[in-house]
């Protein structure tokens, strides 16, 4: 398996470590709940170095963009970001993306681990067709560590970062922490405040260290993939691999809006505006069971009014510690979609009601930042 950076923190800290797109990954170190509850109340530090890291550069570095990504990248000054997606010829989703606009002719595109050298290869072979744009894998040697929580700002400025304040959701810095170039990322998956370092992959365990150190009397603890996947489902954020893949489209996957038709063509355009024309046999929605009792992927989503007939399947499921009940997301059919429709799930041989409802499920106390 591949390591992050960070492995022999991860290891000194006794975490479960699982097989995770082949990379060895933390999946908790105290609990899944006790982490995902330091996230809600203090701040979670994150391990998420087995993101692919691919730099686009050059005058060209734009245009390139445009026609490979589905959002507007015109619309991104510098230091500005954006979530976007890849797609293929057919409207199907290769990956949800970020895209950051770091300096004038140079961007950075988070991507997913599992994808990452999908996405390499797709982006290596597009940019043969475009002039003065340079795509590099940057992977191996930038590593990403994110801190997600109410403390997190107060965290990073006692460990030595400036300028937080003055960072606005989606926004980019340059910093140096502990000695090493940072660039700092207010983007998040989590619904709560929190920030993302890109960092270089020798400096990493230094500056995990020191986070750890500045925010432990704010009550900072390390986070695995356990609490990322719980936080991120509450807050209703789609993960590849269960809620899309290359035969979903963002049109079914409710991510319209990060499809810009009016910006000129790119990849997949043709099918996904002949798919908003003539609209969909099926919606991906959210859910809440009426009865205590936990939704898993891969469930069978059945009409309310006829049991037996199944409608969809639970992409993603878990018990959400915050409502105590089940929440979950699946595609159903398109007239079932509706916040407010009935629908029933079959978890091992037994229908439990549920209703469809508008996400996230996760809604911050107003005032909080």
């Amino acid at each position: 398996m591949t390591h992050t950076p960070l492995i022999d923190a991860h290891r000194k800290a006794n975490a479960k470590l699982v097989d995770f797109a082949g990379w060895e990954m933390p999946i908790q170190y105290s609990g899944v709940v006790d982490e995902y509850q330091t996230v809600r109340r203090h701040a979670g530090l994150f391990d998420v170095s087995h993101m692919g890291r691919i730099s686009v550069t050059g005058p060209g570095s734009l245009a390139f963009l445009q026609r490979v990504t589905t959002n507007d990248v015109s619309k991104l000054s510098v230091r500005q970001s954006h979530y976007s997606m890849i797609c293929a010829t057919n409207g199907g989703i290769k990956d949800d993306i970020f895209v950051y606009h770091v300096k004038p002719y140079e961007f950075l595109v988070c991507v997913n681990a599992s994808n990452r050298e999908k996405i390499v290869a797709w982006l290596h072979e597009k940019v043969a067709q475009a002039q003065s744009c340079k795509v590099q894998d940057l992977s191996a040697s930038l590593a990403q560590i994110a801190v997600q929580g109410p403390a997190s700002r107060d965290i990073l400025g006692v460990a030595g970062l400036a300028g937080l304040t003055a960072l606005k959701v989606r926004q980019c810095l340059d910093a140096t922490l502990c000695g090493h170039s940072t660039l700092v990322t207010r983007t998040g998956y989590t619904g709560e405040l929190g920030y993302e370092l890109y960092v270089s992959a020798e400096g990493a365990p230094k500056i995990w260290d020191r986070l750890l150190e500045a925010g432990r009397p704010l009550g900072i603890k390390p986070a695995g993939l356990g609490a990322r996947d719980l936080l991120r489902l509450e807050m209703s954020y789609l993960l590849y691999g269960n809620d899309m893949n290359e035969e979903t489209t963002p049109i079914e996957a409710g991510a319209e809006w990060v499809v810009k038709f009016d910006k000129g063509d790119f990849i997949g355009r043709t099918a996904l505006l002949a798919q908003q024309s003539r609209g969909t046999t099926r919606r991906l929605v959210a859910f809440e069971l009426l009865e205590k009792a936990v939704p898993r992927h891969g469930f069978r989503i059945l009409n309310a009014q006829a049991p037996h007939a199944g409608i969809g399947e639970v992409t993603s499921g878990n018990l959400s510690p915050l409502l105590q009940k089940g929440i979950g997301m699946g595609y159903v059919a398109t007239d079932a979609a509706q916040p407010g429709s009935s629908i029933l799930i079959d978890i091992r041989g037994k229908s439990y009601p549920a209703v469809v409802v508008k996400p996230p499920f996760y809604k911050k106390p107003s005032g909080t930042p």
